[in-house]
């Protein structure tokens, strides 16, 4: 793991409901380099979120509130609280403090907790908390969940066809797909569970290397490859194409300009998880890739949070007619 001694110094604490916490992250990314913040987040009480801040050097405290204050009101900008912390062990604190989530049968936790995952279990461990998907935000926990559905319907389809007597085509070996990756937990989750490749892409360098680091601690690098990467339309995507299982927990607008490339890098029958959207942007999400062919197969819903599951259907051969016309 990349030494967090060097990173930020400086925090900045507010208590929030989901919603504010998510415009403040994106006010923030829009206005910062990535090298310069880290946040985090996680629920201490049924709708209210602790949002942290973290800064590799010291910001201008009136310049954040400012910006917060156009991205989120007043009110929360004057609730900001910051805090200098010593540089060896924010990340390391932050992290003690959350307990494992479950989502299905998956377990998302740290390296403290790691003897409490039960053996009937599949546990993620995620020690970085730079980069977004500690299995805590309902969106991460959306996706899990859909995924952990997934796997148990196609193991159901797996167990009928045994014993069948006709001969089948040995399946592809298909590749599954994980965009934003962030931590890496999506990717890392698949591959435990569905025992498959995964290509998994960031567009934040240092999401890159956190996400390397926890594939590396849960033993799947021979299986996961994690790419530095804006969009889905260069070679090394294209190249795996065509994916059984895409997932996306981005946000609205990216999801949207994903949906052309996703609708065309999906195999027939193939899924695509989405989240990252608040309850009242999933039509919008759903629209766009409805127009694109892909229909809904299951919406989940967590603390204001919605998580889609989509299938390209596989297109029906149309029977002949008449004089051999098709």
């Amino acid at each position: 793991m990349p030494d967090p001694s060097p990173i930020a110094t400086v925090v900045a604490r507010l208590s929030s409901d989901a919603s504010t916490a998510q415009n403040i992250a994106d006010a923030l990314a829009e206005s910062f380099e990535a090298e310069q913040f880290a946040a985090s987040a996680f629920e201490e009480a049924p709708g209210r979120w602790s949002l942290a801040i973290h800064f590799r050097q010291r910001p201008d405290e009136a310049a954040v509130r400012a910006l917060i204050a156009s991205a989120a009101g007043s009110a929360a900008a004057h609730a900001l609280v910051f805090e200098t912390l010593a540089p060896t062990d924010w990340v390391r604190k932050s992290l003690e403090g959350l307990a494992p989530v479950e989502a299905g049968r998956f377990v998302v936790h740290g390296a403290h907790d790691r003897a409490r995952v039960r053996a009937n279990r599949i546990g993620i461990e995620i020690e970085a908390a730079l980069a977004f998907g500690t299995g805590h935000h309902g969106t991460t926990r959306g996706c899990l969940l859909a995924l952990d559905r997934i796997v148990k319907a196609r193991r159901r389809q797996r167990d009928a066809s045994v014993g069948a007597t006709a001969p089948r085509k040995r399946p592809r070996r298909a590749i599954a797909l994980d965009i934003g990756t962030g931590t890496g937990v999506l990717a890392i989750a698949a591959a435990k569970a569905l025992r498959r490749p995964v290509l998994a892409s960031d567009i934040d360098v240092r999401a890159v290397t956190i996400a390397r680091d926890n594939v590396r601690i849960n033993r799947v690098g021979a299986v996961v490859e994690v790419i530095h990467a804006a969009g889905v339309l260069t070679r090394p995507f294209r190249g795996r194409a065509p994916y059984d299982l895409i997932c996306a927990n981005i946000l609205l607008d990216p999801l949207k300009a994903l949906a052309t490339p996703m609708a065309r890098l999906v195999a027939p029958n193939g899924q695509v998880v989405l989240s990252g959207l608040l309850t009242a942007q999933a039509g919008a999400a759903l629209a766009s890739y409805r127009a694109r062919g892909l229909a809904l197969a299951r919406r989940v819903t967590l603390e204001g949070w919605a998580t889609l599951t989509l299938v390209r259907p596989a297109r029906r051969r149309r029977a002949k007619h008449g004089h051999g016309g098709v």
